[in-house]
């Protein structure tokens, strides 16, 4: 007999059993989910530690994490030493504006207590008179508190102000001093975000110190304040219980501290590292868009993104933690041990109190106590004035860490990675000789700021006159010639004859156009007060562009004092020639064209080199246009292989290049 299924049949059963199978399905469509996650992650954490591998960086010495101590308060007073220059100036009298101004809050402070405690005392006597008048005094000085309040506001802002000006101004002067800003990008490894250096980290420095400065001040000026009218009315088991606990809780805290140093100064290391990483987006636009790179530089700069959130949620369940900690011991059990305090001579059952009215004993509790609450709060805000103190460190650490760069740099140090077999090589162990109308290679080697060496030894003497044709395939040292002979990159030994600064000058395939005026495109690096200084007219400047067949750029922007944004409007051709008429203002005894007339028709380079040599500017030219072995009588060709030749250049039997 077959089996009676139909009493299984029912309406919960079908209801429990759709159940059981939707709830497997769920189960079975997560555990596939979870897989495909934990792949994606998978995948995206080799991507992000490829790319963080590649952001990673530049190999340098680990260094001592940020903290407070001996250290740290010496490299804070060598910067306070910039930041305020000296006794008798503004910076000191802003500071002495805002201790005044703090004197006079706490003094507000105190008047207050005592003005608040005789209008609650008319109250609890029912004196309507008293009540009306001490209530009257009180609206009258608020005005005065209110400008007192915000005094000590106006003065703190201005003292920042004034530390961020002297310390910016300081250290672009040694940023800016001959090359050390090429020095830093090119030469040392240390420091890969200047401009952060420069800009934020300064600014946040300056900032810290000022805010330091007015919320360490105020509280110690209000605990000096209320320990003397404490200890004058509650006696000196009052004070000795808070200033005891004062001490205990700073030690605490102080040492809990300990990581926001580090959290802070690496908190500045990645907004550089990620500011960096967009401007190479900006830098190098047109070669990632050919390379279609669009999604592999958003993977780089999320990943470096992500790398600083991570670091700020880091940061932040740090503060969360510290911050539970710090309001239970800088505040809570500090107005605890204030209550504490001022129960003493109440419960110590003194002859004294015990014959007042209760209403005066009332107003001697409520004065008493609001001044040991108040100075509860100051201790609670010095204590974690510690916390701005350790911000502060990280800030100091990062600025010293500039400013020991750029010193070293401006001493001739450098720190970089070095090819293996270059340790007996010493940077600027060479001799440079300043001599007019000579440029002279005495086995001079030519090599690279990392130990890399092109040429053994260069032997060439240039003289005014020679000109000059430097050929010789990519990569064989023609630019670094030219570098070494700029002073940008070091002498390795040997001696270098050349001219003054200023009278050799250097014109790159690419030419730089100043923020400015068109004047100040042709007289660059002059100004143009310089400019009129040296006599030189506006109708010169003009014939300069008429040489360079630019004439009528002046008429198209409106003239020399037209100002503009010149890397966007000008053509490669017009910035090529506009570095070409900055040559002829300049006119100096020796000139480095390096192929700097590569975007130029060739009757436009017909024109300028013979307008060169017209006026007696001896060129150093590196191309590889057949056109321009006209305009030349030597050539220096190097093989690639270390090797160099330099003869007249009707010797050679072929002419290199296009």
């Amino acid at each position: 007999m077959a089996p009676n299924l139909s009493k299984y049949l029912t309406r919960n059963n079908a209801l429990a059993a759709s159940s059981i199978a939707i709830t497997l399905w769920l189960v079975y469509k997560q555990n596939h989910a979870t897989k495909a996650k934990a792949s994606n992650k998978s995948v995206a954490k080799r991507e992000k530690e490829e790319i963080q591998y590649m952001i990673s960086e530049k190999g340098t010495p680990r260094k001592k994490r940020a903290q407070v101590d001996a250290l740290f308060f010496h490299h804070l007073w060598q910067l306070l030493k910039i930041g305020v220059p000296g006794v008798f100036t503004v910076e000191v009298g802003y500071m002495i504006l805002v201790a005044l101004s703090l004197v006079g809050r706490t003094g507000c402070d105190l008047w207050m207590i005592h003005s608040l405690s005789k209008i609650e005392h008319a109250i609890v006597c029912m004196d309507k008179s008293r009540f009306m008048t001490t209530l009257a005094e009180y609206a009258v000085y608020l005005p005065v508190i209110s400008v007192i309040n915000n005094m000590l506001k106006f003065t703190v802002g201005e003292l920042k102000i004034r530390l961020r000006a002297n310390v910016t101004r300081r250290l672009y002067d040694d940023y800016l001093r001959k090359f050390t800003y090429y020095h830093m990008s090119n030469l040392d490894n240390r420091v890969a975000n200047a401009d952060q250096l420069l800009t934020t980290d300064i600014d946040k420095f300056c900032e810290s110190v000022a805010e330091l400065y007015c919320n360490t001040s105020k509280p110690i000026l209000d605990i000096l304040l209320y320990i003397f009218k404490l200890n004058t009315n509650m006696g000196f088991g009052t004070i000795g219980l808070m200033c005891g606990y004062l001490i205990f809780a700073g030690v605490f805290l102080t040492y809990l501290r300990k990581p926001v140093s580090y959290f802070t100064s690496n908190e500045q290391k990645l907004e550089g590292e990620f500011r960096h990483v967009n401007a190479r987006i900006i830098t190098y636009s047109e070669e990632i868009a050919f390379y279609h790179g669009n999604e592999k530089e958003k993977l780089t700069v999320l990943t470096s993104f992500n790398k600083l959130m991570g670091h700020i949620r880091k940061f932040l369940r740090f503060q969360i933690v510290m911050g539970f900690v710090e309001n239970i011991v800088a505040k809570y059990f500090a107005i605890s041990v204030g209550f504490l305090s001022m129960s003493i001579p109440f419960m110590s059952d003194r002859e004294d109190l015990r014959r007042l009215h209760v209403a005066d004993r009332s107003k001697f509790y409520y004065e008493n106590g609001t001044m040991i609450v108040r100075l509860g709060q100051a201790i609670g805000r010095l204590i974690l004035a510690g916390r701005e103190l350790s911000k502060l460190a990280g800030y100091t650490s990062r600025v010293t860490e500039l400013r020991k760069v750029i010193n070293d740099l401006n001493e001739g140090k450098y720190q970089r990675d070095m090819v293996p077999g270059s340790e007996s090589l010493k940077p600027y162990s060479g001799h440079i000789i300043f001599q007019n109308n000579t440029i002279k290679f005495d086995q001079v080697p030519v090599v690279t700021p990392n130990g890399d060496i092109l040429i053994k030894e260069l032997s060439v003497e240039i003289k005014s006159g020679m000109n000059v044709l430097v050929c010789g395939p990519n990569g064989a040292g023609k630019s670094s010639v030219f570098r070494i002979l700029g002073e940008l990159w070091p002498l390795f030994g040997g001696t270098l004859t050349k001219p003054p600064r200023g009278k050799l000058f250097y014109i790159p395939q690419k030419p730089y156009m100043t923020l400015g005026s068109l004047r100040d495109q042709i007289t660059y690096p002059h100004c143009g007060s310089e400019a009129l200084r040296r006599g030189v007219t506006d109708e010169q400047l003009e014939n300069h562009l008429k040489m360079v067949q630019l004439e009528y750029l002046v008429d198209r922007e409106g003239g020399l004092d037209a100002v503009a944004d010149w890397l966007e409007i000008l053509s490669g051709g017009e910035k090529q020639r506009i570095a070409m008429a900055r040559l002829f203002y300049h006119a100096p005894e020796f000139a480095i064209l390096d192929e700097c007339t590569s975007a130029v028709s060739l009757d436009v380079e017909e024109s300028m080199y013979s307008y060169c040599k017209e006026v007696g500017i001896t060129l150093l030219t590196v191309s590889h246009r057949k056109s321009l072995w006209q305009h030349h009588e030597y050539a220096l060709y190097l093989d690639g292989r270390g090797g160099y030749s330099f003869k007249p250049i009707e010797e050679y039997s072929e002419q290199f290049g296009s």
